[in-house]
């Protein structure tokens, strides 16, 4: 049995579900300690995210974590608490990619790697794309891909609470308290320094930190490339009728999906500022609007009601994930830089890390792929779908 002190930097949905799959598993016996700078998660990207879930990537570590996460949304009893499981709201509308002639060929490559790997995907030609979707203009489109199952929203916020909830429930410790970095010597990580100077010790230590993440490294010999990046999240309403809308991706960047009676949707910065103040650009929805308008004409009637920002916690390597130990201190485990979509990942990471903490590798999912090392090396696992 595994009896040591684990200590968590970072509460939202990445150290949660790590500090949740940590006390479930049935061969570990020691303690969990997550370090949170802010109990209200006012800022957390957790709770400011749109909450999706796809298949649709381009690399298949990311297309398999995405699996087991529909999985894990489909069935939480794990996290029940007095035999009531939580319910996040999953709703599996789909993801609808939309490329125009220039973005064809890359299109129809990841769908090649998504039917590889068991991804119920659909290619749809104009002509398909506008009787499935006819309130949709396609004139400018050549090509399409529809995620027909597996693939939607739900609340993020619902999940990262849940897994916290269940957490403490078994007795996962939360702290209200900011730490500053990790104290190490002979390889080692031997405590966690918080911003008094206190140094609380740990056998091992997990930096989820999201877009606070990089300046935790400061000493440890590696440099951390994951910085805050805002996404501005626009609420609206329309008197246009979208039956069976999925989340749509545009060729121009701008995403939308339904919620609630109206709709979201955000489009990226033209400038992407490294930690910008999360203010929301009210000036963006103007551009957006031109394209939702284009792209489906009864949203030329639509009105914000209202926005916030949030941080993506932005891999400026290679916009993926860093999972697993650091480079020079074996005791140091990274979950980092998910660049917007470590809600889906989290229950995949949470028990990867804790498979490499109990047994002393992957046993489940080999996450080896997001490893610090290829940094380390220059080695690149580039995805292609950002959003």
């Amino acid at each position: 049995m595994h009896q040591e002190h684990i200590v968590i930097v970072g509460g939202g949905v990445i150290g949660s579900a790590i500090a949740c799959f940590l006390a479930l598993h049935p061969r570990f016996a020691g303690s969990v300690t997550v370090i949170e700078r802010d109990s209200s998660y006012e800022l957390a990207s957790s709770a400011l995210s749109a909450g999706s879930i796809r298949q649709q990537f381009s690399t298949p570590i990311n297309i398999a974590m995405s699996q087991f996460g529909i999985d894990f949304l489909r069935d939480l009893h794990s996290l029940a608490i007095d035999n009531i499981a939580p319910d996040v709201g999953l709703h599996e509308g789909g993801y609808l990619y939309l490329a125009r002639a220039s973005g064809a060929a890359i299109l129809r490559e990841n769908h090649a790697t998504q039917l590889a790997h068991g991804v119920d995907v659909r290619l749809l030609e104009p002509a398909d794309l506008q009787k499935k979707f006819p309130w949709m203009s396609t004139q400018d489109l050549a090509l399409a891909s529809f995620g027909q199952s597996g693939e939607g929203w739900f609340d993020g916020y619902g999940l990262m609470m849940a897994f916290r909830r269940k957490a403490r429930s078994l007795g996962v410790e939360y702290l209200n308290t900011l730490a500053q970095g990790f104290s190490h010597q002979a390889n080692r990580v031997n405590a966690v320094r918080l911003h008094d100077g206190t140094l609380f010790p740990c056998d091992w230590a997990i930096n989820a930190a999201g877009a606070w993440a990089r300046p935790l490294m400061q000493g440890t010999g590696f440099d951390l490339p994951v910085v805050g990046r805002k996404r501005c999240v626009f609420s609206f309403s329309s008197p246009a009728l979208t039956p069976q809308c999925p989340l749509i991706i545009d060729p121009s960047g701008m995403w939308l999906r339904p919620e609630g009676r109206g709709w979201i949707c955000g489009l990226p910065p033209e400038h992407d500022p490294d930690n910008p103040a999360l203010e929301v650009e009210h000036e963006l929805f103007d551009k957006i609007w031109t394209i939702l308008a284009d792209r489906v004409p009864g949203f030329a009637a639509a009105r914000v009601q209202s926005a916030w920002a949030g941080y993506y916690d932005y891999n400026t390597f290679d916009q993926n994930g860093i999972v697993g130990p650091h480079p020079q201190l074996s005791n140091l485990l990274l979950a980092n830089g998910f660049s917007g979509h470590g809600l889906q990942h989290a229950p995949a990471v949470g028990r990867a890390l804790t498979e490499w903490i109990v047994d002393g590798a992957y046993t489940s999912l080999d996450l080896s792929a997001l490893s610090a090392q290829r940094l380390v090396e220059n080695r690149p696992l580039l995805e292609k779908n950002v959003i």
